[in-house]
């Protein structure tokens, strides 16, 4: 297992050193490790959480689904787990994929309104630019 230096994660992820930080203070990642230094020192699979917190953000998922979530994600796997909590689990996960698909549906309508909103910008524009030019 690789270990990373946060100025790494940063570039690996897209994420600021700030928010990095942010999240190691809410409790959604927890650097693996630390120098003798005391510089924080982040696994493959701090990274992953990283990014599944970096996809869910704009989705607008509190702290709290976030932390919830990765959670569930991280105990999937667990050895020893009885297939009734696995299951458990996985009905866990498909409620949070329903919602990510409805927050995505949300924000393709949003989308839809605003490029409507910046068309209707445009032409109004064209018209004006064109009766300006016949004016001259």
């Amino acid at each position: 297992m690789d270990n990373h230096k946060i100025g790494e994660v940063a570039e690996r992820t897209g994420l600021s050193l700030r928010t990095i930080r942010y999240y190691e203070e809410v409790g959604l990642v927890t650097p693996s490790s630390r120098t003798h230094g005391g510089f924080r020192l982040y696994s493959d699979t701090d990274i992953a959480r990283f990014e599944v917190i970096k996809r869910m953000k704009p989705l607008d998922f509190s702290l709290e689904e976030m932390r919830d979530l990765l959670d569930i994600m991280s105990r999937l796997d667990e050895p020893g787990v009885s297939p009734d909590v696995r299951a458990r689990r996985l009905d866990q996960l498909a409620m949070y994929q329903v919602a990510a698909e409805e927050r995505c549906r949300s924000l393709r309508d949003q989308l839809r309104i605003a490029e409507e909103f910046s068309g209707t910008l445009l032409d109004t524009i064209a018209r004006h630019q064109d009766a300006s030019d016949r004016a001259r």
